[in-house]
């Protein structure tokens, strides 16, 4: 038995040896086919036959698809008041678990929503978000959105806490300023000693 383990070993190793000539035999054409790919690019972008589009990010910024889902945004009514009524469907519809709801209870002198409940807390934790949809699939009000502001990078971990003022929409300025406050300056008049 030793005698055929030996014939089997050595046939092994010439088998071994037989496929390493091939590849070392394959390795000049595989390099000369990924050189002749990149001189390929590289002549037709210097030739202008194929040009790639460069967007100069900062200053230009490419259209969106209009499917596209990026940051989470608090809607508000007409009259400003928030949609969200802190059900906290949003919440359970999550895959990430990322949304956190904390509902209390609307008075006749703090009106926060229409609704009997509003959302007091409202909180995305942004590094568990997929940006799947699924909170503005299931809000039944239409209240979270998720608009085509992609910039969200920070430099803080902390800062990925979305909290409900940094979501909500701003209010209207009707809302925060009564328009019968608002008059015109008159810049012709002389100024008061």
């Amino acid at each position: 038995m030793g005698f055929l383990d030996n014939l089997n070993d050595i046939a092994a190793k010439f088998k071994n040896a037989k496929d390493k000539a091939i590849d070392a035999a394959n390795a000049p054409k595989a390099l000369a086919t990924g050189f002749a790919i990149t001189f390929k690019h590289y002549a037709e972008q210097q030739t202008k036959i194929k040009p790639t589009e460069t967007v100069q990010y900062p200053e230009e910024m490419r259209e969106q698809f209009p499917r596209t889902r990026w940051r989470h945004v608090l809607t508000r009514y007409d009259n400003d008041l928030e949609k969200c009524i802190g059900c906290s469907l949003c919440a359970g519809a999550c895959p990430a678990r990322c949304i956190y709801v904390e509902a209390a209870e609307n008075t006749d002198e703090k009106r926060f929503s229409p609704g009997e409940r509003y959302a007091a807390k409202y909180e995305i934790n942004m590094l568990r978000c997929i940006f799947c949809g699924y909170c503005q699939d299931a809000c039944p009000t239409g209240a979270i959105v998720l608009r085509k502001d992609f910039e969200l990078s920070d430099y803080n971990r902390d800062d990925f806490l979305y909290t409900k003022q940094m979501l909500l929409e701003p209010a209207t300025l009707s809302a925060t300023i009564p328009i019968s406050t608002i008059t015109v300056i008159d810049r012709t008049a002389e100024p008061a000693p």
